[in-house]
Order: C-alpha cells, then sequence, then structure tokens
C-alpha cells in the first residue's frame, strides 16, 4: 500500500480533493527542547527555593528580582502560619488540675478542646487514650488533653469513668460520663470518632455512624421480642376466655 504521506504528484492530487488527509508535518525535536527550555526559563529560581535559600542567595539577585522575592517570601511565610496555626495540636497531651483552667476552659478563642478525666487503673480509661491518642493525629486542628481524674477532682467515683468534656470558648459543649456513654467497653476508634464529631469538636470522613448497623440489630430484636410476647399475651387471653 502507498503511504499517504509520501511526496508524490498523486498524492498531492489526492489531498487537494480530500481524499487523503493533510500531510503529517514531522516533529521538530530540537524546536519542541527549545520552548521546553524557555518555558523552564520563565519559573524564577527564587521559587523552588526554601525561605532559608532565599536569605542565603540575597545578593545574587537585582533590585526587581528582590521585590518580587520580598512578595513571594510574604506568601510563603503566610502559607506556613496557616499551616502552623492549623496544625498546632497534634498529640494526646498530660495536664495536671492546676493547668486545667488555662489548658481547657481559658484555651483560645474558637479552639475545642477535649478533655479525658481517667484513671489508670481502669481498662477502658486506657482504650479511650489510646483511640483519643490517634484522633489527636488525626484531627491536629483539636486540642486533646488527658488528666488523672484525682487531680482534678477529689472522690470522684469509678463508675462515672471514663469521662471526656468537650469545651469551646470556655462553655461544655458535650459531655460522655462512663463507659456505657463513652461507647462501650468494645469501644471502637470511628464510633469514639463519630461520636465527638456530632457534638461538633472534629470534621469526621465518616458518612454515616459506625454503630448504626449495630443499633438496627438491636432494636429490630427488641422489637421482634414485643410483638412477640404481645402474640403469647393474646394468646393466653384467648385460652383463658375458653
Amino acid at each position: 500500500m502507498q503511504d499517504p504521506n509520501e511526496d508524490t504528484e498523486w498524492n498531492e492530487i489526492l489531498r487537494d480533493f480530500g481524499i487523503l488527509p493533510p500531510k503529517e508535518e514531522p516533529k521538530d525535536e530540537i524546536e519542541e527542547m527549545v520552548l521546553r527550555l524557555q518555558k523552564e526559563a520563565m519559573v524564577k529560581p527564587y521559587e523552588k527555593m526554601t525561605l532559608a535559600q532565599l536569605k542565603e542567595a540575597e545578593d545574587e539577585f537585582d533590585d526587581e528580582d528582590m521585590r518580587a522575592i520580598e512578595t513571594y517570601r510574604e506568601k510563603r511565610l503566610q502559607e506556613w502560619k496557616a499551616l502552623k496555626k492549623k496544625q498546632k495540636f497534634g498529640e494526646l497531651r498530660e495536664i495536671s488540675g492546676n493547668q486545667y483552667v488555662n489548658e481547657v476552659t481559658n484555651a483560645d478563642k474558637d479552639v475545642w478542646v477535649i478533655i479525658h478525666l481517667y484513671r489508670s487503673s481502669i481498662p477502658m480509661c486506657l482504650l479511650v487514650n489510646q483511640h483519643l491518642s490517634l484522633l489527636a493525629r488525626k484531627f491536629p486542628e483539636t486540642k486533646f488533653v488527658k488528666a488523672i481524674v484525682n487531680s482534678c477532682i477529689q472522690h470522684y467515683h469509678d463508675i462515672c469513668l471514663p469521662t471526656i468534656f468537650v469545651y469551646k470558648n470556655g462553655q461544655i459543649e458535650g459531655k460522655f460520663i462512663g463507659i456505657i456513654e463513652c461507647g462501650g467497653i468494645n469501644l471502637k476508634l470511628e464510633e469514639l470518632e463519630w461520636k465527638l464529631a456530632e457534638v461538633g469538636a472534629i470534621q469526621t470522613d465518616l458518612e454515616e455512624n459506625p454503630k448504626k448497623g449495630i443499633v438496627d440489630v438491636m432494636v429490630s430484636s427488641i422489637r421482634n421480642t414485643s410483638i412477640y410476647d404481645d402474640t403469647n399475651s393474646s394468646n393466653s387471653d384467648t385460652d383463658d376466655t375458653k
């Protein structure tokens, strides 16, 4: 078969009548390389530098570059500050009772604070601390702290532990007191995450309550038991009438 890109008089006639497509122009690799280098040259060298590198290389730039560098440096600095502000916490910190007011009640404006009052001799408390430690890393914009309960509240009953308080602007926005309210002895990480998200302390990516399926089964079981009891009661009444 004849090459449609071949330079022949017959092919030119066929192209003129639209029977053959226009001849493909060969790509000029040198031209492409020049264009790529020109594009790379448009990127200022300082746009690839860190703030420290910019400081070291100041003598190598002219006045116009220095003005651009100052603008660029300010932009990078603001981005860094925004990132640090968002990621200012990131860990579950231990505090004592005499730090409670400063660290929790008087925390920075609009900062969510989650505090866990615990006793290390209670296994459920250790489980909650483990989950909160992971959540603190996942949600660094929220402040997570823990405190041994005796350092904060004297004679606090074990039956009320674990205790989780959720604060914002000095007000308690949520509380979970005791094993049941905290989610039970088999509490999963996602379940605690959902509880805290419902209060508003964290922005979860979970789409639904991870315990929903269990709750549905329990509700269904209770409903079926109720229906069964009502049926037996009705049959018993009928037998008594006879």
